[in-house]
Formats: structure tokens, C-alpha cells, sequence
């Protein structure tokens, strides 16, 4: 085990971790190395240009947005998703923006985004490029990778430049975790934290993790209450504001009413992030509405003075497995 919930749970914006958050990410550390190399004063233009499956479906996944956030010195677990649209627009129109929010360039985006369709990095199919010049030409450039899950690497680094600690309790399969949890008398969670605090101080673990169930909790709540037509030109209209109402309404003793809800909190987590809502990415977006789903629902049953084994038990007379 060599993954922390750090950095298997990151606050970040939808509609994809590897598409629109790990570039918004790269861009915005792009930037950064600039500042760092004490160039960022001089740099009159920035062009950025996307490889393979970036590059082919970008516009869909909202890359090209991604970039533009993150050149202007945004980051997906910051930025404010109501702002989004008006920074883009201010964008459009001046042709310029704010370089990690400290420097104006002009940006032409037809000639500084380009989308290198027919071509693809050796490194990953998520490949970008990232160009920087002053009056006289090009004074920096850096190649980077989105590879899933919001995790960038720029070319050259290895994968784990900073090696975590050993934990007291490895595992590489849950089988081997099961095993730790019967020799050592301890619950999954209770060998998850002792393995953090090898990295971290439990009061840090804990903020993090109220934080995580915060932002999920705020999603599934946006999601059930927002109503309207998803972006991407498809007239895809939200479901889950009105299947919430039917189901809150219908007083249904349907012993799958449960999964119902599961269906409709997962739904509206899933619907906020093809919106480009805050998600937790867990680990990816596509994947970010089961925990918060589950998590949620489990606590719907709790109110309603369902135990676990009532709830299975009524799914299972069902012919629910």
C-alpha cells in the first residue's frame, strides 16, 4: 500500500480528473516553474498545445477551460465553480489574462491552444506542451502527463520523487488487509489511519477527511436541487431533482425504494460533475458519486430507524443479491 486518501480523494471540479483537472493542474505548475525561474516578469505569451486523447476529446471534457483556469493561477480544488464562467468569458473577450493571476499577457486562444489531434506523446496519451516566450522567442517550455485520477508528472520526474515512509500495517490486496484485521484485532478504518499517521499527524487526517464529506455532501445537495439542460450540446436535461421529488413524495413501500435513493443521490453527484461542479474525485470523477451515494444513503436508513440487516433483509426478500 503506497497511496494516501490524499491523494485518492482530491477536492477538484468535474468533468473529468485526467482530462479537466490534470491539466488545469499542470498549466497552473507550468506557471508556477516560471515564477520559480524568476521569468514569469518577462513573459509576453504562453501557448499550450494537447496530444492525443486531450487533444481529441478535449473540448467535450472541458481541457481547453481547464487550461485557461489554471494559466491564470486557478486550481481545481480552490477555484470557485461560480466564477468560473464569467473569468472564462472576461477571458474571451480581452484576449488576455491574468498569468498565475500576477502578470497580463495577450491570448489569442486560436493560435495559444492548440489541439495536436493527429499526434500523440511518448510518454502518456494524455501528453501536453507548454510554451512560454518573451520578445525575443521561447525562454521556457515543459512537457506534462495527466495520468488519471488528477495526477500530473512532467517529463523527466519519476512517479515517486518523494518516497512515503513504511506504513506498520502493508498490504497490497484485500485479502492481505483482512488478514491484518483478524491477527490484529483492528477494523479497515483503524489499519487506514494508523498507516496515514505514518505520514501525517492524526489532526490533519481527520480535518482532511471532514473536509472530503463536507464537499460530497454539498455536492449530492447541489445536485438534488439543481435543475436544467447539462453543457455539451447534447440538450441533456438533469434527472435527479425530479426522480428526488417523485421518490420524496410517492411514500413508496417498495422494499428497493432504498436502492432508489442510492440511484438518485449517486445521479446527482454524477450530474454536477458533467456540469463542472466541485467533486470529490474518489479516485476519479467518473467514479465520485458511489461513496458519497453510499455514504449518504446508509445515513437515510440510520433516520429512518433502518439497521443495515433490516435494509439488506427486505432487498433480499425482493430478489435483490
Amino acid at each position: 500500500m503506497k497511496t494516501s486518501l490524499f491523494e485518492i480523494f482530491k477536492i477538484g471540479i468535474g468533468p473529468s480528473s485526467s482530462h479537466t483537472a490534470g491539466p488545469m493542474r499542470a498549466a497552473a505548475d507550468f506557471v508556477t516553474e516560471l515564477n520559480r525561474e524568476g521569468v514569469l516578469d518577462r513573459v509576453t505569451r504562453v501557448q499550450a498545445e494537447l496530444y492525443g486523447s486531450l487533444a481529441l476529446t478535449g473540448k467535450g471534457h472541458g481541457t481547453d477551460r481547464a487550461i485557461l483556469l489554471g494559466l491564470s493561477g486557478e486550481a481545481p480544488d480552490k477555484v470557485d465553480p461560480e466564477s468560473i464562467e464569467p473569468r472564462l468569458a472576461e477571458i474571451h473577450s480581452s484576449q488576455s489574462l491574468q498569468l498565475g493571476a500576477i502578470r497580463a499577457i495577450h491570448f489569442e486562444e486560436s493560435r495559444d491552444l492548440v489541439f495536436r489531434k493527429d499526434q500523440t506523446l511518448a510518454g502518456h496519451s494524455n501528453g501536453m506542451r507548454f510554451r512560454a516566450f518573451d520578445e525575443r522567442g521561447e525562454i521556457a517550455n515543459g512537457v506534462y502527463y495527466s495520468i488519471g485520477g488528477g495526477f500530473i508528472l512532467r517529463e523527466g520526474q519519476t512517479r515517486d520523487p518523494h518516497p512515503l515512509k513504511p506504513v506498520p500495517y502493508p498490504f497490497s490486496s484485500a485479502d492481505e488487509l483482512l488478514h491484518i484485521g483478524h491477527e490484529h484485532a483492528r477494523t479497515i478504518w483503524q489499519i487506514a489511519l494508523e498507516n496515514e499517521k505514518a505520514w501525517r499527524s492524526e489532526e490533519e487526517i481527520r480535518a482532511y477527511v471532514r473536509r472530503i464529506w463536507e464537499v460530497m455532501q454539498q455536492c449530492v445537495q447541489r445536485g438534488l436541487v439543481t435543475e436544467g439542460i447539462l453543457p455539451g450540446g447534447l440538450n441533456v436535461r438533469r434527472r435527479a431533482p425530479r426522480l428526488a421529488k417523485k421518490l420524496a413524495n410517492g411514500g413508496s413501500t417498495d422494499p428497493l425504494a432504498a436502492m432508489d435513493w442510492v440511484n438518485v443521490f449517486a445521479m446527482a453527484v454524477n450530474e454536477e460533475n458533467a456540469a463542472g461542479g466541485r467533486v470529490v474525485t474518489a479516485p476519479t470523477n467518473g467514479a465520485a458519486g458511489v461513496i458519497p451515494a453510499s455514504i449518504r444513503s446508509s445515513r437515510r436508513c440510520t433516520r429512518l430507524g433502518w439497521t443495515c440487516s433490516r435494509a439488506t433483509r427486505k432487498l433480499r426478500l425482493a430478489g435483490w443479491r
